[in-house]
């Protein structure tokens, strides 16, 4: 099959259309949050950029570690729920979402402020940095129902809402930091610009989804039974899997620019960061794809559509696997000379995208990128299981990779350096997500097997 007859087919294919059409959505307001960071860094310096990171990751990893993941479950239970016309099963599946996020949220907030000294202390290695952590933190409780009121809206597809409210929060974002850059105002002002940024993001979701939800399960879908729920055991157990994930998740992979801050300075985690945010580039027009498709995969498994099922994950993992390939070989060529390096005059004085102070970023970008342009290829590996209802597999092996890494990172990152760090989190990407994969692969062929795909018309 020719190239031009791959793309003409697809270009036809609605179920890509319509999962490459959110993605877009999300896109412009990923876009916007890269070049935010960019001006961050330059505003702020390498370590104050680094100090930015890890207040801001150590308030999102505290929310995280107590957070379910509730859009996971809205997700699964709610596309489920409308997929069979269950709506009084959908209603009280948000019901207990929003219930169980509010109170989580909460309790986040507490521990968050008994804890905020410590990272100050040993992480920050500054105790002045205290009133900054707790100050960030007030985005747990701006973000009580974020993650159910986004799972409600991927679940009635209504991603140009999301889109739009990330876009504003860019914006807003973007105008005071801005702000700061031209008056120096400094590292306050601009936790704030991202504290007033994760304001919208938390409650703009929720608005929105009050919004949508009488028009897709009644007016008083509020008042529907907890009765019509599923068992309470199946539903607790995907629940506590998801948390569990998110844990393993932030000890291994979300909270690098803390290790390196606790293990070496801000410095070095504003070095850290730095590559992270590159990395963002190639990840960024992939990371809308996650939660775009796993809704379409949820809708495919539950209506047993294998081919259609097999057939949008060849599409996305070529796409995603595409781009990945073509920014990563840019990046190892150009990176230095484009973002490290006075190349075009403007206003009378050279630009650089980063001051060369920033440049020890860019080994750790190069080793980084191994790791992260696997997960980026294969982003549908956990989403894929899921959706079959085996949240256990990816979490075991999740677990075990996660465990090594932090082992390995304690006895080798104090003696061989931050790139150590990088080297880790890169084998962990590789190892876990391809065994991952693999298993999600057998599931789905056990499922073929054990139920043929019927003669349906797609939707």
């Amino acid at each position: 099959m020719s190239l031009t007859h791959t793309i003409r087919t697809w270009i036809k294919d609605r179920l890509l259309r319509r999962v490459v059409r959110n993605s877009a959505y999300l896109f412009i307001s990923n876009a916007i949050s890269a070049i935010l960071s960019i001006v961050t860094a330059n505003l702020l310096g390498v370590a104050g950029f680094g100090i930015l990171g890890i207040v801001i990751g150590f308030c999102s990893n505290v929310n995280r570690l107590l957070s379910f993941r509730m859009g996971d479950l809205v997700v699964k239970y709610m596309g489920e729920s409308l997929a069979t016309d269950q709506k009084d099963r959908a209603a009280a599946i948000v019901k207990i979402s929003m219930l169980a996020e509010t109170l989580t949220s909460i309790t986040a907030y507490g521990i968050l402020v008994l804890l905020a000294p410590l990272g100050a202390r040993y992480i920050v290695k500054d105790p002045g940095a205290t009133p900054l952590i707790m100050l960030y933190g007030l985005s747990l409780l701006a973000s009580f129902s974020t993650e159910t009121a986004t799972g409600v809206l991927q679940v009635t597809n209504h991603y140009r809402s999301l889109a739009l409210i990330n876009l504003l929060q860019s914006l807003v974002t973007a105008v005071i930091i801005v702000w700061a850059s031209i008056t120096n105002a400094g590292l306050l002002a601009v936790l704030i610009a991202y504290l007033v940024g994760k304001f919208i993001m938390g409650l703009g979701p929720t608005c929105v989804s009050l919004y949508w939800l009488p028009r897709v399960l009644g007016k008083g879908w509020w008042k529907g039974s907890f009765s019509a729920l599923p068992p309470f055991r199946e539903l607790a157990g995907f629940a506590v899997s998801t948390n569990i994930s998110g844990t393993i998740n932030v000890i291994a992979r979300d909270s690098e620019v803390l290790w390196v801050g606790y293990f070496f300075s801000p410095l070095e985690a504003g070095y850290y960061k730095t590559a992270l945010a590159i990395i963002n580039l190639v990840i960024m027009p992939i990371t809308p794809f996650i939660s775009t498709t796993y809704p379409e995969i949820t809708r495919s498994i539950a209506r047993g559509l294998w081919s259609r099922l097999r057939r949008l994950l060849r599409q996305v993992t070529s796409i995603a696997g595409g781009w990945t390939i073509l920014v990563s070989i840019g990046l190892l060529f150009f990176a230095k000379p484009v973002l490290f390096s006075s190349w075009l005059p403007v206003i009378g004085r050279d630009f650089q995208v980063y001051p060369i102070e920033f440049l020890p970023a860019l080994p750790i970008l190069f080793v980084l990128l191994i790791g992260f342009g696997t997960a980026n290829t294969l982003f549908w590996n956990r989403p894929l299981l899921l959706a079959f209802g085996k949240p256990g597999y990816p979490l075991i092996i999740a677990f075990g990779a996660m465990m090594a890494k932090v082992l390995l990172a304690l006895w080798l990152v104090p003696k061989f350096g931050y790139m150590m760090e990088a080297g880790l989190l890169s084998a962990y990407f590789v190892v876990s997500v391809g065994m991952i994969v693999w298993y999600g692969r057998r599931e789905l062929r056990t499922a073929e097997r054990e139920k043929p795909e019927e003669a349906l018309v797609c939707a």
